[in-house]
């Protein structure tokens, strides 16, 4: 780790931090207690503000924590967190309202010119494919805010109103899907996002921690006896599992005879 990596990496370490020690430093990053001096010294030329106490209780009392940010990116890392932006916005929908291009907007912004050019050359140099959305949901915000909140969501799937609480959000193949509790048939299930239709939070509704709809999940997992079947589906069969299947189907092509089987290994 080079000296620039290794203070912004001290900001971030001292970030929650009201007081700190030299050997805090020491220890932390491995290096001397001259080396911690000297950072310490550049910490303060960068904006860290902080006065020193002598004695027992002493140390660098931190005076406006605000001052640690902003920390600064080597190339590798603004590569990454731009990368990382244009795969999310391949996906056919996310929770998120705020489009990416307008956030990656936004953070080029901030680069300087040799920066700018070096993201614009790995976004030249890799290509992203959309997936395409079969049917994009329309709450998934919500939904996740829902999961955040540990809060219950009133919706209608499958033309019934049900009231249930979302455990996470699980993306596969261009479709949401999310684990959820129902409250009045008291069952664990998995839902496809775009048949949860009016989605809206239910605040009355007495609802259950994470750790309690885990340990719902597993003891589903564990009690439930799968049902494995399967079956030979038409072009049209095929066609219709695809905008309509579930994590825990699959399809295979038997090559001889050029059937089509879905697979379905637990109930959903």
């Amino acid at each position: 780790m080079n000296k620039a990596e290794r203070l912004n990496q001290e900001l971030i370490f001292l970030s929650n931090k009201s007081i700190f020690h030299i050997n805090d430093l020491v220890t932390e990053f491995q290096i001397s207690k001259r080396t911690a001096l000297r950072d310490i010294t550049d910490l303060e030329n960068m904006g860290l503000s902080f006065y020193t106490e002598n004695g027992r209780y002493g140390g660098f009392h931190i005076v406006n924590r605000q001052l640690l940010i902003p920390v600064t990116f080597n190339l590798e890392e603004i590569n990454a967190i731009f990368f990382a932006l244009n795969a999310l916005s391949s996906l056919s929908a996310t929770p998120f309202e705020k489009p990416y291009k307008h956030i990656s907007d936004k953070l080029m912004a901030t680069l300087t010119k040799i920066q700018q050019q070096a993201v614009i050359k790995l976004q030249k140099s890799v290509q992203y494919y959309k997936i395409p959305s079969i049917s994009a949901p329309l709450d998934l915000n919500i939904i996740l805010q829902s999961i955040l909140e540990e809060t219950a969501l009133n919706l209608t799937f499958h033309n019934k109103k049900q009231t249930i609480q979302v455990s996470d959000l699980l993306y596969r193949h261009g479709i949401w899907f999310c684990n959820i509790y129902n409250f009045e048939s008291k069952n664990w299930a998995t839902y496809r996002c775009d048949q949860m239709k009016n989605c809206s939070p239910n605040y009355t509704q007495t609802t259950l921690t994470h750790t309690q709809m885990q340990e719902i999940q597993d003891d589903y997992e564990k009690n439930y006896h799968n049902i494995p079947f399967e079956c030979s589906l038409t072009p049209l069969g095929v066609e219709l599992f695809q905008k309509n299947n579930y994590p825990n189907m699959k399809l295979t092509v038997n090559i001889t005879s050029m059937a089509v089987t879905i697979r379905k290994n637990s109930t959903t």
